[in-house]
């Protein structure tokens, strides 16, 4: 049932015409989020067909304290674990969304032991559909989808990390900073690897990003091969951004595509 606004105090996020269950997966996604000793997550005060009711947040600049505290609780919801690669938060099945409010697009969920094989299946071959699907697929483009997706396939970057508890979409707008800290928002809530989630917040910046890596190391030790991960971590966000909006994020994918050097 649609109301005629929000109650006093509360945020409505809003869009008539809304993909069904749109709104119910993000308040699932919130819940999952909500772990002892991670980032605080904004509060669900209600969920519609058309909208979603939240606790309005007073924001106010972060700070390098706030900044590092973030870092250790990110990687304590990491920590959280989720039953799989490609699992949906607890309270929705199927698939999520993944893009901006106007023209979300599908998130595959799975079920795999695998990360490389769930990454290759649920998220770099929808995105090579939906390239050509747009006229965005370039020849270059298309070889190193290709190269990469096989050799994730073949194993190439699996390694030992259990299924991560993700936000999924962690760049920086959807951290928002309170007197409490950071505030997470808008998530595509799923289980993966956790270099996703720090990936995306590298793809765009972070206030603060070295501090808030420096926190989360504290927590649990980064990769060896930090910076070669966050290249084939981005690459489905950033094709995202190509396909939703073209421009230079071809391009831009195509340089990353490359720096993974398959």
């Amino acid at each position: 049932m649609t109301s005629s606004g929000p109650p006093t105090g509360v945020h409505r996020k809003r869009r008539a015409g809304a993909p069904r269950g749109f709104f119910a997966c993000e308040a699932a996604g919130l819940a999952w989020l909500t772990v002892p000793g991670g980032p605080r997550v904004v509060r669900v005060v209600g969920v519609g067909e058309d909208h979603l009711d939240l606790e309005r947040l007073e924001e106010v600049r972060p700070t390098p304290d706030a900044a590092r505290a973030f870092g250790r609780a990110l990687a304590r919801l990491h920590d959280a674990g989720a039953d799989a690669f490609g699992a949906p938060p607890d309270g929705w099945a199927g698939d999520g969304f993944f893009g901006p409010l106007d023209q979300p697009l599908p998130l595959r969920a799975a079920h795999d032991d695998r990360w490389g094989r769930f990454y290759a299946d649920a998220r770099l071959e929808p995105l090579r559909a939906d390239l050509a699907g747009r006229g965005r697929l370039t020849p270059t483009a298309a070889a190193g989808l290709d190269a990469v997706t096989a050799a994730l396939r073949a194993g190439r970057w699996d390694d030992d990390e259990a299924p991560a508890r993700l936000h999924g979409d962690l760049w920086s707008g959807n951290v928002l900073w309170s007197r409490d800290g950071a505030v997470l928002i808008d998530p595509a809530a799923h289980g993966g690897h956790r270099m996703t989630d720090l990936a995306m917040l590298e793809l765009f910046g972070a206030p603060f990003l070295g501090t808030i890596r420096a926190g989360y190391g504290e927590v649990h030790p980064l990769p060896a091969a930090y910076d070669e991960l966050v290249a084939l971590h981005q690459l489905y966000p950033l094709g995202m951004h190509a396909v939703l909006f073209g421009g230079g994020y071809g391009r831009d994918l195509e340089r990353l595509l490359a720096r993974l050097g398959v």
